[in-house]
């Protein structure tokens, strides 16, 4: 397992996985970013901590903590092929409303399934939309968690 790294309401952590060294970081609120398999562990440490994550909520750093280690376990176990159920909070709240919607539309596509822009586009109410989705994906924080 990587270090962890702590901010003032932030966790972070980068751990090794059988594609190569993967990163996570929590906060009060839940998880705010997530970093696919790299190569090498620096790669995993810049993005993650490329990324400008604030605090959020009353974490307090026993209960980050255990985020931060549940959500290794269950990335690690994912990473390794296992069918993992994520029941993780998610922190999201610097992104859009219309993004946000979008994530939680793609979270409730059952597992092994795909859809199409278009059709979360529909979903969330906004029919014509279907370009500004595939931006919303784009901009992911938390990949896996919002497959």
């Amino acid at each position: 397992m990587g270090d962890r790294k702590r901010g003032e309401g932030i966790m972070r952590k980068v751990f090794r996985t059988p594609l190569g060294w993967a990163g996570v970081a929590v906060t009060g609120a839940g998880v705010a970013r997530i970093v696919l398999p790299k190569g090498d562990r620096q790669s995993a440490e810049r993005e993650l901590e490329a990324e400008t994550i604030e605090p959020a909520g009353e974490g307090t750093p026993g209960k980050m903590s255990g985020l931060l280690d549940r959500a290794v376990t269950l990335l690690q176990k994912y990473f390794s092929g296992n069918n993992v159920t994520f029941d993780l909070p998610l922190d999201t709240r610097y992104y859009s409303a219309f993004q946000q919607a979008a994530w939680k539309a793609c979270v409730a596509i059952p597992f092994g399934e795909t859809r199409s822009y278009a059709w979360v586009a529909k979903r969330i109410g906004r029919p014509k939309a279907a370009r500004a989705v595939g931006q919303a994906m784009g901009a992911n924080p938390v990949p896996v968690l919002v497959p």
